[in-house]
């Protein structure tokens, strides 16, 4: 089982390489810095997700300062990359959407990644790759709570 974890581990970690070099890439091939593109990936996947962002969620996300992730916003908003707006109910609350300019740029650069990942998922049947969303999420979960203990644990100490 020990073996066998390992393996399974090693396998997610060289996939969120994998995550981080496309991250890099796509921030060139938008011509902007790394953290920059990050960022902007996390407002699209949170849209994506039906649960925009935040500037202080975004900022926890991506491991900068409050300061540094407005001077980030103000960059990419400036830039037409983002929109803030107001949509809550409580007025200042400010919500991060990604413009329909970096969507369609976002589209036509991982389209291409989208069919190929298509195509090797569509080799297995839908109980195996049920069954793998399952373990992702329960991995999720664990190391999360892992994380969350950490955390406290350093406050604390």
């Amino acid at each position: 089982m020990a073996e066998q974890r390992e393996r399974l581990i090693e396998g997610l970690r060289a996939y969120g390489g994998h995550f981080t070099e496309l991250s890099r890439l796509f921030a060139d091939w938008l011509g902007l810095h790394s953290t920059d593109a990050v960022a902007l990936l996390e407002v699209a996947a949170a849209e994506e997700r039906g649960t925009p962002l935040s500037p202080a969620r975004l900022s926890e996300r991506i491991l900068l300062s409050p300061s540094a992730t407005t001077a980030l916003l103000n960059r990419l908003e400036q830039a037409g990359h983002i929109i803030r707006s107001r949509e809550h109910t409580d007025r200042r609350v400010i919500t991060l959407r990604s413009s329909a300019y970096v969507q369609e740029r976002a589209d036509e650069f991982f389209r291409p990644l989208g069919v190929r990942l298509d195509a090797v998922m569509a080799g297995h049947p839908p109980e195996l790759l049920a069954a793998f969303e399952t373990l992702l999420a329960e991995l999720g979960t664990s190391m999360d709570a892992y994380i969350t203990e950490r955390s406290e644990g350093r406050r604390e100490g």
